[in-house]
C-alpha cells in the first residue's frame, strides 16, 4: 500500500497502477468445481461497473447503507470495493429492513425482501451467469452490470473518516479498514507476490481481511475457497502447490 491509501478503493487504485496484469483474486467453489481467476485489471473493471450501477442506476449516495447478503465469493469482493468507491457503507450480513438497499444471493432472497429500497440479486453461477428468470422485485446483477461504464468517478470525494464497513457488530471507517488490513498483512508476513489461501467465511473481519483486504494491502493476491471443507487433505495439498500459496487461513 502507499502512504496516500486511505480507503479500500485507494488500495485497489494503487494495485492497478503498480501491476494491472498480476492475479488478484483466484476463486474456487468446491461444491461446483468452479475456478475463476481475476487479474487486478479485470477485478478493477468489475468494481468500476458495479460502482457505476450503485451510483447511477440504484441512486446510492455516500453514507447509504447496503445490506450485503452474499457468501465468500469473488463477486462479494467486487461489491465490497464498489461500495468503498461510492462511499456506501457495506453491512456484511446486515438487516435488510434497516438498509437503504440490499444485495442478495440466491439463498437469502426472502430475507432480502424486507428492504424497502433497491434490491439486487446475484445468481452466483459460474462466470457471473444470470438467473434463468430474475426473482420478482429484484434487479439481476448479471443483466444490469455489463452495460455500465468501465471507469468510475464518484460524484463527491469519499471521506476516509466516514463509516465504510460493518461486520459482526463492528463498524469501521475507510481509514480504519486500511489500517487494520495493513496490520493483518504485516502479522501474516504478506508482501508483494504473496499468495494467501483463505477458506474463511466473509461474516467476520478475519474472513474479510484474509479473503481480500490484507492481500490487497500487501500487494499480494488471494486464493478464495468456498466450501473448502469438501476438499480432501491431498486435494488441498495439490492446490497449495499448484496455486503457489505462501500463507493459509483455514
Amino acid at each position: 500500500m502507499n502512504a496516500t491509501d486511505r480507503t479500500p478503493a485507494d488500495l485497489l487504485r494503487s494495485a492497478l497502477a503498480a501491476d494491472p496484469a498480476r492475479p488478484l483474486v483466484t476463486f474456487y467453489d468446491d461444491a461446483t468445481g468452479e475456478r475463476v481467476e481475476l487479474s487486478v485489471a479485470t477485478f478493477a473493471n468489475w468494481v468500476a461497473k458495479t460502482a457505476n450501477l450503485l451510483q447511477g442506476e440504484l441512486a446510492a449516495e455516500p453514507g447509504d447503507r447496503l445490506a450485503l447478503l452474499l457468501p465468500a465469493h469473488w463477486q462479494t469482493a467486487v461489491w465490497l470495493l464498489a461500495c468503498s468507491s461510492a462511499g456506501v457503507v457495506a453491512e456484511v450480513g446486515g438487516d435488510p429492513a434497516a438498509a437503504d438497499l440490499v444485495v442478495s444471493g440466491p439463498d437469502t432472497l426472502e430475507a432480502a425482501r424486507a428492504c424497502s429500497g433497491e434490491r439486487v440479486a446475484l445468481a452466483l453461477r459460474p462466470l457471473g451467469g444470470r438467473f434463468p428468470e430474475a426473482p420478482a422485485g429484484f434487479a439481476d446483477y448479471a443483466v444490469e452490470v455489463p452495460s455500465q461504464g468501465d471507469r468510475f468517478a464518484p460524484y463527491a470525494p469519499v471521506d476516509p473518516g466516514a463509516p465504510a464497513l460493518a461486520v459482526a457488530g463492528v463498524e469501521l471507517t475507510g481509514a480504519q479498514v486500511v489500517e487494520r488490513a495493513a496490520a493483518d498483512a504485516a502479522r501474516l508476513g504478506l508482501g508483494p507476490g504473496s499468495r494467501l489461501l483463505s477458506g474463511l467465511a466473509y461474516d467476520t473481519w478475519e474472513g474479510l481481511s484474509a479473503g481480500l483486504l490484507a492481500p490487497l494491502a500487501a500487494g499480494g493476491s488471494v486464493v478464495l475457497c468456498r466450501n473448502a471443507d469438501r476438499l480432501s487433505a491431498d486435494a488441498l495439498d495439490q492446490r497449495l502447490t499448484s496455486e503457489r500459496v505462501t500463507v493459509t487461513a483455514l
